[in-house]
């Protein structure tokens, strides 16, 4: 599969990628995987920002839907899964396109990681009851125990990644940070990475009508059907969990939607910290679709 190309469209939350990946698969005739863990599951529709209906029909995606909110799935899964897929694809077309803004998804797939232990549910079981017992604390307090070096690199904020490294690190008896590759894996495909962002405040305004739309289509219903589910990893995220605290009457409606703004605010920081570090990066404004496509062209001609 010499000369193959993954074109990848990153960046942060609600800055236009979905459209432009659409853009760029029709521009080559070819298919989307969704790298945007939320997305794959099929309860979570209004507060994912998943693809309307009309678009998922224009353009082949994988990994929307494809999964349950009470499925447990993480990195080392979806690089098994989409290079099978993307060995499908590349057997039909030169060029791919995956989309989303999960950096540690994306690396999986572009440079890999180390074999990483599949989930132990009894395991896991003790670590989310603590969670819930104990808070977030725990998670960290625990982590710095057993792994100090991972500790120091990870999102404090996200529950989901503290407690898979520290099932990792009591599976195997070793710190998480092993299993992760030092260098990169060889791939049979090259990838172009194309980063969107935007003036600041724009992206924030961006966000906050987003969120104002997902109110509108009715996600506190989306969320009321769920609310049976809450302890679920898949639903510890931004959109949901302030929400179900409404529900729960710990907090007032409009306090929530704040909260789901400043929130999903703050997720967009922390996504472009991410994305800053890796070098491969072209940036470009969202409304530079030509430019991109140029960009794109000169590479793999």
């Amino acid at each position: 599969m010499a000369n193959k190309f993954l074109i990848v469209i990153l960046g942060p939350t609600a800055v236009g990628k979905t459209s432009l990946a659409i853009d760029v698969a029709k521009e080559f005739s070819t298919e989307i995987i969704s790298a945007d863990s939320r997305q794959f599951f099929q309860e979570m529709n209004i507060g994912t920002a998943k693809p309307s209906e009309d678009e998922l029909k224009s353009i082949k995606h994988h990994f929307i839907n494809s999964l349950s909110i009470h499925d447990d799935y993480n990195a080392g899964m979806f690089e098994r899964d989409a290079l099978n897929i993307l060995s499908t694809i590349f057997q039909k077309k030169r060029v791919a396109v995956m989309v989303g803004g999960s950096g540690l998804y994306i690396n999986a797939v572009c440079n890999g990681f180390d074999e990483i232990p599949e989930t132990h549910k009894e395991i896991r079981a003790g670590i989310m009851d603590k969670y819930k017992n104990e808070g977030i604390e725990y998670l960290r307090n625990t982590l710095k125990k057993l792994d100090e070096d991972h500790y120091r690199k990870i999102d404090l904020k996200n529950p989901h990644r503290l407690i898979r490294a520290i099932e990792v690190c009591l599976i195997t008896g070793k710190p998480y940070s092993e299993f992760r590759k030092e260098q990169k894996q060889r791939r049979n495909f090259t990838s172009i990475k194309i980063g969107l962002n935007m003036d600041r405040e724009k992206l924030y305004a961006r966000i906050n009508f987003r969120v104002d739309e997902m109110m509108k289509k009715g996600l506190l219903d989306e969320v009321k059907s769920l609310i049976k589910y809450k302890h679920l990893n898949s639903l510890q995220t931004v959109g949901y969990k302030e929400l179900f605290d409404f529900i729960d009457g710990k907090t007032d409606l409009q306090r929530a939607i704040d909260l789901i703004k400043q929130n999903t605010r703050n997720f967009a920081k922390r996504q472009m910290t991410w994305f800053r570090k890796d070098k491969e990066i072209k940036w470009f404004d969202p409304s530079e679709k030509e430019k991109i496509i140029e960009h794109i062209q000169s590479i793999i001609e």
